[in-house]
């Protein structure tokens, strides 16, 4: 066994340390004593007193009085700290009002005891040393490590120490299953859940062997040997409660290392247990029988037999569905070209930032065409280019917007069904997304939880299947768990920490680079997810500005100091807000009657080291942060943080190591150069950017003239029809027109990997994906000179042929041409392409697609741009008419506009100004009357109600008139 020597410098620490603490709980007390004297009266205190006169001596006596009770109440800390290393057994306690002072003591006891023969059985441990003012940490950090298949366990060892730690651990096991002998073996009993601890072997290896990473050898020990309740341990982070663990010789720990024939503080059924287990020794004869049998539904922390079973997706068998499902990611993944994979395996991150790319670039076609902004009436979004291009192409490949709103769905279900039975949200501290279920790791058991809920591996988990998810509505209730975000992925599922809930800070070790990919992926998703209302996220430390993703969720702060400031008067006003509403937690306020306040998380992510001074700020800000609704993630280039509930590690492999928890995860990162294509993809579509010019050109124009005919026309504004080709035969003619579709509305090319994940959602091979596109080429045909009508760019990108035309792409042109080109000199042109325009509208975009399909649609935002492009058109046509007084041909432009913009206001501005051209007062009645009908509930407009003041000032009575 590796046994670390004391130095000379331990010797020092020691030293001092002892110095120190003979100061302070000797030399104080003894100064006060010489030098002061006693400080309270000697006798009962009267009324007169108030009337003498303050002395220098009062202030001397109220101070030694202070000192005084610091004194004791570090003593104290002292003693508790004194115990509690010296025992072996539990978590120090906490002294009330402690704080520094209490880790201070925690310090100094550390360092005397390091050199003494009892510091291998601390408790929490030396790793854990500062880590925590409050008695409920290690609770905390131990019920992580319960998961869907024991996901939390402990696993693995740190990267760093692999070589050299399998090699002693090696050693160990054959040295210990060569040599022990039967009477001289320890044996450990699988302890059930308490609280919100769970027993795991890392925690059995640190407690009983003084080193965690030990755990292998009690899994080589035991592993493949009948357990008492007929299954068999065949994964080191699953065990049961009541299992028999053999122990290495040199273990330790009190009562809970069992002799098999001295075990007298457990009933005789367990030493018959214990007994029977010692027979089961030789594992080569482990297999097979019953054993066997168990070990195929095993689940991690369940209390006997009547746990729910959970399906484990590390133990699933391939099958044939896993390895098509792995044939299809590992042939997508060959083909990327270049698509950054950090985003294509981060499905939620992407979903959520595509659905805040798209309501941007809607917010900016909108204002730019109601608040003419920089001239863009109009305006065509910037088309991305370069690294911006291949981020967009990964984001939608790799969004999964299902798993998203099934993910909102069933969080704010839940919280409904709990409001609905009077009872309080339980305190998740982690949610794992395992083939498609939904596991939810509380930090105590909260009783049955609501259909269709269900109870998971233990009391500590709740379940819900992807079926069951499906059944959920939409429900107006506050998103409980706002502050869930995705860390990475373990054996297929994918971990999501509530950081608002975590008691104390999580700290993230490693370089700076590989820390960064991490705070920026958190920030990304945290700022644009799905499953929450609103929230505050304060970043310090970031190089890149990410506030264009949400300017309403993130701010930037510039140092650590302005940070502690802030967070210290957040911490005060939520404490008081809350006393004041009468609720123990923010989750109080996000069910039952008072979900109305719905209290937002607040959420800090520190990416710089913060100081010594600094990290004990934040740790005594972060002890009361879960009830609050505050959540604290923090870098650290060393990986010892004071008040650290959770630490974790980022390896330059992208693996997220939290040894402590079992946890290696492949982390979701979003690596620097994604992290800039992002933020300028939001850049460009901000509606508040400058343009550089009056409008923006499209990006495909057609020839309008009349040597311009298309040899293939596909009309998309209305119901689809395709003139030029033949209607293909058999059930891929719809898939064909879909991918065609998909097409013409990206002119500038389509990756063959967006192609894929548009049509096939739910993930297809390269084979039937090539098929489908040589049908395509096939369908399309060539061009007279040769040319493929479907072809590819130069960075692989599918593209049409010109010869291949939408009647979009002749409205955009028509349009264009007579508000940029030869119609701005002729008015004639103008009109004539205006009108030309206008015929094409037919109705909506693929008025009559088939249900189910062309889901890629909500993705896009040309629900928007064809819309305002209808109406533009509709209002110039109507200008070009009203220049020449024709009011009736105005009014006919601007209804055929109406039919397919009925909400922009504009052209009902446009209408009763035309009308009222008519002089006609009881045909502007009527449409007045019209537009209070379409108005509903929300009344009129305050313009179009300023616009029929100014038109027809008695509209009102006219209107109660008629109706």
């Amino acid at each position: 066994m590796r046994i670390r020597r004391r130095s000379f410098g331990d010797f020092v620490k020691a030293f001092f340390a002892f110095v120190a603490l003979a100061v302070l709980l000797v030399g104080v007390p003894g100064a006060l004593a010489t030098q002061i004297g006693w400080p309270l009266p000697n006798g009962v205190p009267s009324f007169d007193w108030l009337q003498q006169e303050i002395t220098v001596q009062t202030f001397l006596n109220i101070l030694t009085v202070v000192v005084w009770l610091a004194w004791a109440q570090f003593t104290a800390c002292v003693l508790v700290e004194m115990k509690a290393a010296l025992s072996g057994v539990g978590v120090p306690g906490r002294v009330p009002g402690a704080g520094p002072s209490q880790l201070l003591a925690r310090q100094l006891v550390a360092a005397l005891l390091l050199v003494g023969a009892t510091a291998a059985s601390f408790a929490p441990g030396l790793s854990q040393l500062g880590q925590t003012y409050d008695a409920n940490q290690k609770p905390t950090v131990a019920s992580a490590q319960q998961t869907p298949g024991g996901l939390f366990a402990q696993q693995q060892e740190q990267a760093a120490d692999t070589a050299s730690a399998l090699a002693e651990q090696a050693s160990h096991a054959e040295a210990g299953g060569s040599t022990a002998k039967q009477g001289d073996t320890k044996y450990y009993r699988i302890q059930p859940p308490e609280g919100r601890h769970h027993d795991s072997l890392w925690e059995i290896a640190d407690r009983h062997l003084g080193d965690g990473r030990r755990y292998k050898e009690i899994f080589e020990l035991n592993k493949d040997r009948v357990q008492p309740d007929g299954s068999k341990l065949s994964e080191a982070s699953l065990i049961r409660p009541g299992w028999i663990m053999e122990m290495p010789g040199d273990a330790r720990g009190g009562d809970l290392v069992e002799m098999p024939d001295e075990a007298p503080n457990v009933s005789p059924d367990v030493q018959q247990q214990i007994s029977d287990y010692a027979q089961s020794g030789d594992h080569a004869q482990g297999g097979g029988g019953a054993g066997a049998q168990g070990g195929g539904h095993e689940h991690a922390g369940g209390a006997g037999g009547g746990a729910s079973q959970v399906s484990l997706p590390e133990q699933r068998p391939a099958g044939d569905a896993g390895h098509q499902q792995a044939t299809s990611v590992g042939a997508e993944s060959d083909s990327s070209f270049g698509l950054p994979e950090a985003l294509l395996t981060a499905p939620l991150l992407a979903a959520g930032l595509l659905g805040a790319l798209g309501r941007r670039r809607r917010q900016a076609l909108w204002q730019s065409a109601f608040g003419a902004v920089g001239g863009r009436r109009g305006m065509e979004p910037p088309t991305p280019s370069g690294d911006a291009q291949d981020v967009q192409d990964a984001l939608l490949v790799g969004a999964d917007p299902e798993g998203v709103r099934l993910l909102d769905r069933s969080l704010r279900g839940l919280a409904a069904s709990l409001a609905e039975e009077s009872r309080a949200l339980p305190v998740v501290y982690a949610a794992w997304l395992s083939n498609g279920d939904l596991h939810l790791q509380l930090a105590q058991p909260a009783g049955k939880p609501p259909a269709p809920w269900q109870q998971g591996q233990d009391q500590t988990f709740w379940m819900l299947a992807r079926t069951d998810a499906e059944r959920y509505e939409d429900v107006d209730t506050a998103a409980p768990y706002p502050g869930l975000v995705s860390l990475g992925t373990m054996d297929d599922s994918r971990l999501l920490l509530n950081l608002e809930a975590v008691p104390g800070i999580v700290s993230l070790s490693g370089r700076e680079a590989d820390r960064a990919a991490v705070f920026a992926s958190v920030a990304a998703e945290l700022a644009t997810n799905g499953w929450s209302d609103r929230m505050t996220i304060t970043l310090v430390g970031f190089g890149e500005d990410l506030t264009p993703l949400a300017p309403n969720r993130i701010r930037h702060l510039e140092d650590i100091e302005a940070l502690v400031e802030t967070m210290e008067a957040e911490t005060r006003q939520r404490r008081g807000a809350l006393g004041t509403a009468g609720h123990d937690s923010v989750l109080t306020g996000r069910t039952g009657p008072a979900q109305h306040t719905r209290w937002a998380p607040h959420l800090v992510l520190l990416a710089a080291q913060p100081s010594a001074e600094d990290a004990v700020k934040l740790a005594e800000l972060a002890a009361d942060a879960g009830r609050l609704g505050i959540g604290y993630l923090v870098g650290t280039e060393t990986g010892d943080l004071p008040g650290a509930a959770w630490e974790m590690e980022i390896t330059g492999q992208g693996k997220l190591l939290a040894p402590l928890l079992g946890l290696e995860l492949d982390a979701q990162l979003l690596p620097a150069a994604q992290q800039r294509a992002v933020v300028e993809l939001f850049t460009d579509a901000d509606p508040e950017r400058e343009s550089s010019g009056p409008a923006t050109t499209p990006p495909f124009l057609v020839d309008i003239s009349e040597h311009g005919r298309p040899a293939v026309y596909a009309r998309l504004v209305g119901p689809y029809e395709i003139i030029g080709l033949d209607t293909p035969d058999g059930e891929r003619s719809a898939l064909l027109h879909e991918a065609l579709a998909l097409l013409l509305l990206h002119r500038e090319g389509v990756h063959p990997r967006v192609l894929a994940s548009a049509l096939w959602p739910r993930g297809v091979t390269d084979d039937v994906r090539e098929a489908l596109l040589d049908r395509l080429r096939v369908w399309l045909g060539a061009d007279p000179d040769g040319t493929p009508r479907l072809g590819r760019d130069g960075t692989g990108r599918l593209t049409l042929a010109k010869s291949v035309v939408s009647d979009l792409d002749v409205l955009r042109s028509l349009y264009h041409e007579a508000t940029q080109g030869k119609g701005v000199d002729s008015r004639a042109v103008r009109g004539r392409l205006l009108t030309d325009a206008l015929v094409l509208v037919r109705g909506p975009l693929l008025a009559d697609r088939p249900e189910g399909r062309y889901r890629w649609l909500t993705h896009e935002i040309i629900d928007a741009q064809l819309p305002l492009l209808v109406a533009d058109t509709g209002l110039a046509l109507c200008e070009f008419h009203m220049e020449r007084d024709r009011a009736e041909k105005a009014i006919e432009a601007l209804n055929a506009a109406l039919r397919t913009a009925p909400a922009d206001e504009r052209l009902w501005h446009e209408l009763l100004r035309a009308t009222h051209a008519t002089g006609d007062t009881s045909q502007l009645t009527a449409l007045a009357t019209d537009l209070i009908g379409r108005s509903g509930a929300r009344g009129l407009p305050p313009r179009t109600e300023a616009l029929l003041d100014e038109l027809l000032p008695t509209w009102r009575d006219a209107i109660a008139a008629v109706g």
